[in-house]
C-alpha cells in the first residue's frame, strides 16, 4: 500500500474504518470504473450523507486528481491522472474484495453485499478449528513447546508429536504450521486440519532445545522461481500465455521462501510438467535444476 506523502506510521492520521473506506473507494473506482455512495453505504452500513462526506474528504485531503464525477454514469470514475494512495493498484486487491463479499454472502444469506456481474469461486473450506489455531498462534508468539495428536496420509492413526511452531502459513488451499518436530529432528509443515486434539503446552526439559524461526534454514533461504510459457507451444501460443501471466521478456519471476516453493509449484502445476499436454500445462519452471534440491521428490 502506498504511503500518503509526509505521513509516518507513528503519526498515521486515519482510523482503521476510514482506511478501509478509502481503500474501497480506490478499488471500486479503478476496477469497476464507477463509484457511487451506494458502494460505501452497503459495505459499511452508513448513510448516504456520511458516504458522500467520505468521498469528498478523500478527494480534498489525499487524492484530488484521482476521481471525476460523470453525470452520465451518475457516479465517479477514475481520472486519467489516477494514482493509488491507499492501495497498490493491482487486480488481486479487487479479487480479495470480491472474495470477502462472496464469503459474507455465503455466511449471511440475507446480507446484500454481492455486486452485480461478479462471481468468485471459493475453495472448499478445511476443518480448521479455533481450539487448534489459538494455541498454535500463541506458541508461535511466545516460542512455546506444544504436544499435538497428528495424522497424515503416511500415518493415518493419531500420533503424538511435540513441536515448536514459529509461523502459521496459508499455501493457497490450506493452513499449516511451520514448526520444529522433535521426533524428526527437523522443521516440518503440519497441516492444521490434521491435528486431532487441542494442542497442549509442555515445558522445556534439560534435554529439549529451543528452535526458532532463525534456525529454520529452508524458511530463511530465498529462492527465485522463473516461470515461462511451455516451450512446446507455438510462438503465438507462448505470447498468449505470457500476456495471461503479465510476464516480462517472456518470464515471470517469483521470489519465495524455500520452504514455500513446493506450494507455488503445486498451485501453478509446475510439477510433472513434461507429462501433460502443453496446452493444458501452459507454463513450466525454467530454472528447475537450480531449485530442485528444495522441491519434494527431487531426484
Amino acid at each position: 500500500m502506498a504511503r500518503v506523502a509526509g505521513k509516518n506510521a507513528a503519526d498515521w492520521p486515519l482510523r482503521w474504518d476510514l482506511l478501509l473506506r478509502y481503500r474501497l473507494i480506490e478499488v471500486i473506482a479503478l476496477w469497476e470504473g464507477r463509484l457511487t455512495t451506494n458502494h460505501l453505504q452497503r459495505a459499511f452500513g452508513i448513510g448516504r450523507q456520511q458516504a458522500s462526506k467520505d468521498i469528498n474528504h478523500y478527494l480534498a485531503e489525499y487524492a484530488p486528481a484521482n476521481l471525476v464525477y460523470d453525470r452520465s454514469l451518475k457516479g465517479y470514475k477514475p481520472a486519467s491522472t489516477f494514482k493509488p494512495v491507499f492501495t497498490r493498484g493491482v487486480a488481486d486487491e479487487y479479487l480479495q474484495m470480491m472474495h470477502a463479499r462472496e464469503d459474507l454472502s455465503c455466511a449471511f444469506e440475507t446480507l446484500d453485499v454481492r455486486e452485480l456481474n461478479t462471481e468468485v469461486l471459493l475453495p472448499p473450506s478445511r476443518d480448521l478449528r479455533p481450539s487448534v489455531l489459538r494455541p498454535i498462534l500463541q506458541a508461535c508468539r511466545d516460542k512455546l513447546r506444544v504436544e499435538i495428536q497428528y495424522t497424515s496420509l503416511s500415518n493415518p492413526e493419531p500420533e503424538s508429536r511435540i513441536i515448536q511452531p514459529h509461523t502459521v502459513a496459508h499455501n493457497g488451499m490450506r493452513w499449516h504450521a511451520r514448526a520444529w518436530c522433535e521426533k524428526s529432528s527437523d522443521y516440518r509443515d503440519f497441516v492444521l486440519s490434521r491435528i486431532q486434539d487441542e494442542p497442549e503446552f509442555t515445558e522445556f526439559t534439560e534435554q529439549s532445545e529451543h528452535h526458532t524461526e532463525q534456525d529454520d534454514h529452508a524458511w530463511q533461504e530465498r529462492l527465485i522461481l522463473h516461470v515461462t510459457p511451455d516451450p512446446r507451444l507455438s510462438v503465438a501460443q507462448q505470447d498468449v500465455v505470457a500476456r495471461d501471466y503479465d510476464m516480462t521478456d517472456g518470464a515471470l519471476t517469483i521470489e519465495c521462501r524455500a520452504a514455500m516453493a513446493n506450494y507455488i509449484v503445486q498451485l501453478l502445476r509446475l510439477d510433472g510438467s513434461r507429462h501433460r499436454d502443453p496446452e493444458a500445462q501452459q507454463v513450466v519452471l525454467a530454472n528447475e535444476d537450480e531449485v530442485k534440491g528444495w522441491l519434494w521428490g527431487a531426484g
